[in-house]
């Protein structure tokens, strides 16, 4: 499948947007004096995007998927931060409940992938 065209994936669009947004967000407010949760949410969310970049660009679909599921991962974890963010103060719910979408879509466009991706090989 896509083979260097990480770039025309859904997915990986849906990714990078939510990396930007990210970005946005926790340069504000008490979210970009907290370096430890800001740094980590954003290493996190880069991770989602990077996991599927390199994934798209390996030379087999089994090597791809153990990407795929590394972004998935990331994106729950992404989700952990926002929720925990939320907790304490440094999101309002609006903004809360776009990115908690906006990960819940992501995680499941990557199960698609995977699923989609496996059918080559017996995981």
């Amino acid at each position: 499948m896509g083979k260097g065209g990480f770039q025309s994936l859904k997915v990986w669009q849906k990714s990078r947007e939510l990396a930007v947004h990210i970005y946005q967000i926790t340069n504000e407010g008490a979210f970009n004096k907290d370096f430890g949760l800001r740094d980590q949410i954003r290493r996190a969310v880069i991770s989602i995007a990077s996991n599927i970049a390199e994934g798209d660009e390996r030379e087999t679909d089994k090597e791809a998927v153990r990407y795929f599921y590394i972004a998935k991962g990331s994106s729950a974890e992404v989700l952990t931060h926002i929720i925990i963010a939320y907790d304490v103060g440094y999101l309002q719910q609006e903004i809360f409940k776009e990115l908690e979408q906006r990960c819940i879509d992501i995680s499941s466009m990557l199960s698609k992938l995977i699923s989609a991706r496996s059918k080559t090989f017996r995981p």
